[in-house]
């Protein structure tokens, strides 16, 4: 018997009957390859819970039918439309009436979690009594939605505390990371860990069995709980937060911290506070934005594909770019050979992929087979049995040319051949080549296991299924991809240059670094340019100026040509515009009476908004929301603010257009309006 469920059919769950009375009440939802949240999913959900309160099973175990995983959370688009209809506050009411009532069934409940379960599903797995996870790799535990710009509101934020300590959990909630199904098992998140194929068999038993948790845990859980902890706790977390976020751009974790600190009372009052401040976030900017970019980075997800046809990768040149591609795409999965002129050259590059191997790959034990897919290649044999080539050698034409006409002969007949170029035209690399249809750009950003974006580059004789098979790529080794044209700069050096540009025009006139850099990380980018152009190399700035000034009709500031030209190249030799120790700046403390022109702020963003709106206009991208994406993953620009197109609606292209024409004539014609400021895709 089906404990009351016998004879209803529904569109997203199945109930099936275990031994001992325990049902098993499997996730399934109706079209979709993933189990998503929706709100006929709840109403389901409700009903079935309803039937089982009146005739309580022996026990409960809630899975997963889709082989993906568990649950991914609530259905983001659905949650976009309550926002823009005004009934979130419905939406969070159902789903937290509907846990509730899952919590207070008088029978043992466990949430069997295997592969990914996120935001709604760590909630629901969080209101049942027991949880137990596969140990298999792909199984992670977390509550993302700060990063949307709001926080677990169907109760994750009111049993997560209560259940394995204030500390533990708002360490997961305000970052957002998500956990193994180990590592949750030390929080006290899990009770069992099992392999996938005991999954269903361990939540029945623990179903019929129980477990209690160690005392320590409970008594942690109960005591950071209280009222003198909460007040005592709460000014720490937001010191935390304000190391790496702002609360006027980042309201969420703030207001996530307030509401737990004072909030008290029995589980209806807390769900009551929870969701009141919830539904306050979902109507901010930043909520809003959070969620476009969320939509934006889905949208260069599915670029591509996934059928790329590429098992061997052939990287020549083992530098800084060279050396780090070659070890991430090993550390992918890839089978790679690194060049170069020299073996020191070489050596230098696997030492630094053996780094990154040590970093990343937790388990030892697996770190030789990782490491053994990367080899150094002093012949460059590798580029004959490859099937993608990527050269990432100096940023010189003429050298770049050469090293494609000793290589495209030996290449496989269905073999792509890319460039990391960062701001040469590639209609100026691809003369004299047989095959440029199957030649393109990849261009990484540095630090390339740190950034997410990977522009591909595509000139007019590239083949249209070159494009797809390199978007593929970008996808296999876990990079967004996105399409630009191969006019200098591309997309990102083309909207940065005029940003670092103007901070070196405001250093040289004489603000002190230190307040650039305050004033642009103010607005919302991750870092100041002054330490981003140390960051990059000095080096690296001068190579882009050249080629990306004439382009732009820029000129490079009185003194800086010698500052860029002298060697120091930043932090990578520990000199630049500051000094650098064990990868840090040391920057000059500001005087205490020091105050930055008031135009300071206008002077360095509204040159990158000013470009943004040029290269949109000059087709670089396909669209605005291609030019947001590949701005914010490229670039860091101030996610919360949606990107530089959506930031110019936001305050009004007329509005900008009026501060840019007041910065022309007080500095100069570096801030002439460039041409597309009139497009409806502006407004």
């Amino acid at each position: 018997m089906l404990a009351g469920l016998d004879g209803l059919r529904f569109r997203h769950w199945r109930a099936e009957s275990a031994a001992d009375g325990i049902v098993v009440l499997s996730f399934d939802r109706d079209g979709q390859p993933v189990n998503t949240f929706a709100q006929d999913v709840l109403l389901e959900l409700d009903a079935i819970v309803e039937r089982l309160a009146l005739d309580p099973p022996k026990g409960l175990v809630v899975r997963s039918a889709k082989p993906a995983g568990f649950i991914a959370g609530a259905d983001i688009r659905e949650f976009q439309s309550f926002d823009q209809k005004g009934t979130v506050a419905d939406a969070i009411r159902r789903g937290q009436q509907v846990f509730q009532r899952l919590a207070e069934l008088r029978c043992p409940t466990v949430a069997a979690i295997h592969g990914h379960c996120m935001g709604g599903g760590t909630e629901i797995a969080l209101a049942c009594r027991y949880r137990v996870a596969s140990n298999d790799a792909s199984t992670r535990i977390g509550l993302p939605e700060v990063k949307l710009g709001i926080y677990p509101g169907w109760g994750g934020s009111v049993r997560l505390p209560r259940l394995v300590g204030a500390p533990a959990a708002f360490d997961m909630m305000l970052t957002g990371r998500t956990l193994s199904a180990s590592a949750a098992k030390a929080m006290g998140l899990v009770d069992k860990v099992v392999e996938p194929a005991m999954l269903t068999d361990a939540a029945i038993e623990l179903a019929r069995k129980g477990t209690t948790r160690p005392l320590q845990q409970r008594a942690l859980a109960w005591l950071t709980n209280t009222w003198p902890a909460r007040q005592l706790l709460a000014p720490m977390l937001v010191k935390q937060v304000a190391r790496k976020a702002r609360k006027d751009h980042y309201p969420a974790p703030y207001s996530m911290i307030e509401t737990w600190r004072r909030s008290g009372g029995g589980i209806q009052s807390l769900l009551t506070a929870e969701r009141k401040s919830v539904v306050k976030l979902a109507s901010t900017p930043t909520a809003r934005n959070l969620i476009r970019v969320f939509f934006l980075q889905e949208r260069l997800k599915g670029l591509g594909g996934k059928d790329h046809g590429i098992v061997r990768v052939h990287v020549v040149g083992a530098g800084v770019m060279g050396g780090d591609i070659a070890a991430w795409s090993a550390y992918k999965g890839f089978e790679v050979t690194l060049a170069d002129r020299e073996q020191r050259f070489i050596d230098a590059g696997l030492a630094r992929g053996q780094a990154l191997f040590d970093k990343r790959v937790k388990d030892a034990a697996k770190r030789p087979a990782v490491a053994a897919r990367l080899r150094g290649d002093l012949s460059g044999e590798g580029a004959a049995s490859a099937d993608l080539v990527i050269e990432a050698i100096i940023e010189n034409p003429e050298a770049k040319r050469a090293l494609y006409a000793q290589v495209e002969p030996h290449l496989k007949p269905d073999a792509l051949l890319t460039t990391n170029t960062s701001s040469i035209p590639l209609t100026e690399l691809r003369d004299h080549l047989a095959h440029p249809a199957r030649f393109g750009g990849l261009h990484y950003f540095n630090p390339v296991a740190m950034m997410p974006l990977v522009e591909i580059i595509h000139h007019d004789a590239m083949a249209q299924d070159t494009e797809r098979r390199l978007a593929a790529f970008c996808r296999a080794i876990d990079k967004l991809p996105v399409p630009v044209a191969g006019t200098p700069g591309f997309l990102v050096n083309r909207v940065l240059f005029p940003y670092m540009l103007e901070a070196m025009a405001a250093y040289a006139d004489g603000i002190p670094g230190p307040a650039i850099d305050k004033a642009a990380v103010k607005f919302g980018m991750p870092m100041g340019p002054i330490e981003l152009v140390d960051t990059v190399g000095l080096d690296v700035a001068a190579g882009v100026g050249r080629e990306l000034a004439p382009f732009l009709g820029l000129p490079i500031p009185a003194g800086l040509e010698n500052k860029l030209e002298s060697g120091k190249r930043g932090k990578k030799d520990g000199q630049g515009f500051y000094t650098w120790e064990e990868g840090k700046p040391r920057k000059p403390e500001l005087p205490k009476d020091y105050k930055a022109p008031d135009d300071l702020e206008d002077r360095l963003i509204l040159p990158l908004l000013n470009e943004s709106v040029a290269a949109l206009h000059d087709g670089v991208v396909a669209d605005a929301d291609l030019l947001d994406a590949g701005v914010i993953f490229g670039t860091g620009f101030a996610p919360f603010r949606g990107g530089p197109i959506a930031y110019i609606r936001s305050v009004g292209a007329d509005v900008l257009l009026a501060r840019l024409r007041a910065l022309e004539a007080k500095h100069g014609a570096r801030f002439a309006p460039r041409a597309g400021w009139d497009s409806p895709a502006l407004r």
